[in-house]
């Protein structure tokens, strides 16, 4: 049989900062079958080519933000500017301020990290068909539809993967698919990636894309790329083998380039309340930390990586020693669990000099009943221990808080809010987040819910908190409490607007 070429498209809006790990894993496997794949990364082609728009600009501000532009995206990539945090953030929100401009003149709501539109919603299966059928509305449309002609017209692709991660994605992605459909009548259209996963886990759902999109895949998406493209089912698939080759890296905004990787898929925990990765029964695998180290210096070396950027749920205590003894040789970040490995001080010290520069840290509460009923299995002064271990080490913390869960009350988040004041000097970061219900997990059923976003796509829910802690109360008590607090004010004033975390590592690597 022969092999059918395929193109994978990462829909706009994903942040800038770097290139989509899902379609370089996506490709590597599919190359090493022999077989002709293309990546088209459309965010960073289209949130460029929106920031290069003419516009008319009204006040002070725009004004400014239009006249330095060009020097704001250089800057962006230029380490220099991470070592001025006033400078970094102008640069940031005024590089933001065109984007917002530039949507405005399509009634729509544009964002470095986020794109929504005042008529159509993503959580609505027929609102995403109208973008489908109404291509030529979607604001990146003239980017996205020149950029795709051009790689249909050097070969057309049988199959086309569309990657949908993100809400901020959908809306364009099928407005993509739309236009692809047009030119492209025979084209096997698939689409996967975590939005996807989590529509198809909503019961009954199916395809309610049929007749325009021909499948959609649950999960890693390899194995049914490959049928598709050469007919034959391969089963066995590692955790490494991404592919950034056909890339540009240069594009992205960040100082240096970044190397987003995953050494695992789910989560090796896995029992924490509320969990999508048990909602959707997401099993974990795991390479061998060695394989694992070897791609990773491998691909590294071939793109000039100046950062990894870990993509695991939470990185395992096994790779977390594996990497001391046998560091990366590049600078790197992500999630870990609070554990009793993190407050040994020669582990913190070996993960430094492995090249740890910021790990993301799901604390969530700081009051240990909460912690015990949402079984996040932590002991709140094991994070107490790991957090000032952590900063004596010099690596820095990115750490997250989440109010208005249904084991918290008034009293337990006043417990959270002094515990974070105690550890302040020790917390480099801080997102609060509040509690959003997810609408299929086991724990849902036990509690008096309605509807949070009208759609058939709607993946949380709303609820009557069984303590009367509901959102509105928790909205002021982290707006009128919370935030206003000086010290937590200072925390959360280092948060780099937009990028969040995938900034934050910069400012440690480059001041350290």
């Amino acid at each position: 049989m022969t092999k059918k070429s395929i193109l994978l498209i990462c829909p706009p809006v994903s942040k800038p900062c770097e290139p989509p790990a899902g379609l370089a894993k996506l490709a590597g496997a599919l190359r090493a079958q022999g077989v002709d794949c293309r990546i088209y990364d459309a965010s960073i082609d289209a949130i460029r080519g929106m920031l290069h728009r003419p516009i008319t600009a009204g006040d002070t501000w725009s004004r400014r933000a239009l006249a330095g532009r060009a020097a704001n995206i250089n800057a962006l990539r230029s380490p220099e500017l991470y070592r001025n945090r006033d400078r970094y953030k102008r640069a940031v929100m005024d590089t933001n301020r065109v984007l917002h401009m530039a949507g405005r003149e399509f009634d729509t709501s544009l964002s470095l990290s986020n794109y929504g539109s005042s008529v159509l919603s993503p959580v609505r299966s027929a609102d995403l068909l109208q973008a489908a059928e109404q291509f030529e509305s979607n604001p990146f449309y003239s980017i996205f539809s020149a950029s795709l002609s051009d790689l249909f017209d050097q070969r057309e692709p049988a199959i086309v993967g569309v990657s949908i991660n993100f809400m901020s994605q959908a809306l364009s992605a099928f407005a993509m698919i739309g236009f692809i459909r047009s030119r492209l009548p025979r084209a096997t259209i698939v689409c996967g990636g975590g939005l996807v996963t989590s529509w198809l886990n909503i019961p009954g759902m199916g395809n309610p894309f049929a007749g325009l999109v021909d499948e959609m895949v649950a999960g890693p998406g390899e194995g049914r790329l490959i049928e598709l493209c050469t007919g034959r089912e391969v089963i066995d698939h590692s955790v490494s083998g991404y592919d950034f080759s056909l890339d540009l890296p240069d594009r992205y905004f960040a100082p240096a380039r970044v190397l987003p990787y995953s050494t695992s898929r789910g989560c090796y925990w896995k029992k924490c309340a509320f969990c999508p990765e048990t909602a959707e029964n997401s099993a974990y695998s795991a390479g061998s930390p060695q394989a694992t180290v070897d791609d990773l210096k491998r691909i590294a070396e071939q793109i000039s990586a100046g950062l990894v950027h870990f993509l695991d749920n939470a990185l395992s205590p096994r790779l977390l020693g594996h990497l001391i003894d046998y560091p990366p040789g590049v600078p790197w970040y992500g999630f870990a669990r609070v554990t009793r490995h993190l407050t040994d001080p020669d582990v913190a010290k070996g993960l430094k000099t492995s090249g740890c520069v910021m790990l993301k840290l799901g604390v969530e509460s700081g009051d240990q009943d909460v912690l015990d009923a949402l079984g996040k299995g932590i002991h709140i002064d094991t994070v107490s221990r790991a957090l000032d271990t952590l900063h004596r080490a010099g690596i820095a913390t990115y750490v997250y808080l989440l109010f208005g869960t249904p084991a918290e009350n008034e009293h337990s988040a006043e417990r959270t809010l002094a515990f974070t004041l105690d550890h302040a000097p020790s917390i480099d970061f801080l997102n609060l987040a509040i509690f959003n219900l997810p609408a299929y997990s086991d724990e849902a059923g036990d509690l008096d819910t309605m509807d949070f976003y009208e759609g058939d796509l709607a993946l949380y829910r709303e609820f009557v908190h069984p303590q009367g802690w509901s959102r509105d109360r928790v909205r002021r008590f982290l707006s009128k409490t919370v935030k206003r607090h000086p010290t937590i004010r200072a925390i959360l004033n280092n948060d780099p607007p937009f990028f969040t975390s995938n900034h934050a590592p910069f400012f440690n690597l480059l001041n350290g």
